[in-house]
């Protein structure tokens, strides 16, 4: 366990993380679906969508951290599990030559590590009461 002085700085530094990947995934994937921005490289929509949405998803996690609701370190281990799940997809997808940019794995594997980490934190600064597992 993070010393008590720590632990709040640090989840609200986590919080920060969290809200701007969520804005700035919403932004970009907004555009790409409803501006008609070319991203330049294939875009598999469900998977735009997908991400789209799960922007919406990091926003709320990055407000629980921010407020150190006790249940913030689960949504940011949900959240990596749906993202491990739609890489585990879009990877299936990209091996069959299913119309899946090589851009899209990489992008899924900086958001799931980055995910991974934000978990890591939510779970070593979560407070020492109400939040179990």
């Amino acid at each position: 366990m993070i010393l008590e002085r720590y632990r709040v700085p640090l989840r609200r530094f986590m919080a920060v993380i969290a809200i701007a990947f969520g804005l700035v995934t919403i932004l970009a994937g907004g555009r790409v679906l409803f501006g008609g921005v070319d991203p330049g490289y294939v875009v598999f929509r469900p998977l735009l969508m997908f991400n789209t949405a799960m922007g919406i998803a990091y926003v709320a996690a990055g407000v629980a951290l921010w407020r150190d609701l006790p249940w913030s370190a689960r949504a940011a281990g949900m959240i990596l599990a749906l993202n491990l799940a739609a890489f585990g997809l879009i990877g299936v997808l990209y091996a069959s030559g299913g119309g899946v940019a090589g851009d899209s794995l990489r992008a899924m594997t900086f958001r799931c590590a980055v995910w991974l980490a934000l978990l890591v934190g939510a779970r070593l600064t979560r407070p020492l009461t109400g939040e179990s597992a």
